[in-house]
């Protein structure tokens, strides 16, 4: 477990990542509702797209460790590839759990409406384990980790606006309302309708 702790200390060594980590969930909590539309507070749109920049930050770790030739030394260490892969990536699972768990629950203590907050739960921590796996797929495409950060921003900002995380996806044309369901944001989205009006969602959406 010690390269487990590892990741946990590093994934906070700086001020860039403890902003992210702690100080914008817990900020997304207070953000208030919007009048139509998004149906639950603003703060828990938001938040999933924070789920795709903290996911592709933390990832970004291992990516620098490759660059740093720390993989290459691992085949002579008494550490196999797959446990120091397995210990990271717990380590980001984790602290995308109690991310989680804090937005959800703090909330809920602040007195947001969030209907069904268990199963609110479960769809962000769901979110997150996939915003962890897109990430990983990411970085082991790329050698530079600049580079890499840089495209997957822009490929945020595409994803989020399509998936209709940020923009109503009912507005757009038919053409890209068929191509939304390819992006994982268009499923929470519609996962966060479910939250609101249950089976009606479905019937909801339609429309």
């Amino acid at each position: 477990m010690t390269i487990f702790r590892f990741a946990l200390k590093r994934s906070f060594s700086n001020k860039t990542n403890f902003i992210l980590l702690m100080l914008f969930p817990i900020a997304c909590i207070f953000l208030p509702s919007g009048e139509e539309w998004p149906f639950l507070p603003y703060g828990y749109q938001y938040f999933g797209i924070l789920l795709l920049f903290v996911g592709i930050r933390l990832v970004s770790i291992i990516l620098e460790d490759r660059n740093k030739g720390v993989v290459k030394r691992l085949a002579v260490a008494p550490i196999s590839h797959f446990h120091y892969l397995s210990q990271n990536l717990l380590a980001y699972a984790v602290i995308l759990i109690v991310q989680c768990v804090i937005v959800v629950y703090g909330g809920v203590l602040y007195g947001q409406e969030l209907y069904q907050p268990n199963w609110l739960l479960l769809l962000f921590v769901s979110f997150s384990f996939a915003s962890l796996s897109i990430a990983l797929a990411w970085v082991s495409i790329y050698r530079n980790k600049e580079i890499s950060f840089l495209v997957y921003m822009s490929l945020i900002f595409l994803v989020v606006v399509l998936g209709g995380l940020m923009i109503s996806v009912e507005i757009f044309p038919d053409f890209l309302k068929r191509m939304a369901v390819i992006f994982p944001t268009y499923w929470l989205a519609q996962g966060l309708d479910w939250i609101v009006f249950g089976g009606n969602a479905i019937r909801f959406s339609t429309h």
